[in-house]
């Protein structure tokens, strides 16, 4: 879980990073980067909802069996 969390993160730091630097290139073309990058910041916001669950199970049927 912490590996795809670090990816996530690295992730929207590379997207982040890219939408400064076109931003300051070009400035019309902002619209587009901060599309993507607000696509970016609802990707991670579903898997980290998506691991939440998934860990909530996983600890409920792990207390179950012990």
């Amino acid at each position: 879980m912490l590996r795809i969390t670090a990816i996530l993160h690295t992730f929207g730091l590379k997207v982040a990073d890219r939408a400064r630097a076109r931003l300051t290139d070009a400035p019309e073309r902002g619209n587009v980067t901060i599309e993507h990058v607000l696509w970016a910041v609802a990707v991670i916001a579903i898997v980290g909802a998506v691991v939440a669950v998934i860990r909530g199970f996983v600890t409920a049927e792990a207390a179950r069996i012990g």
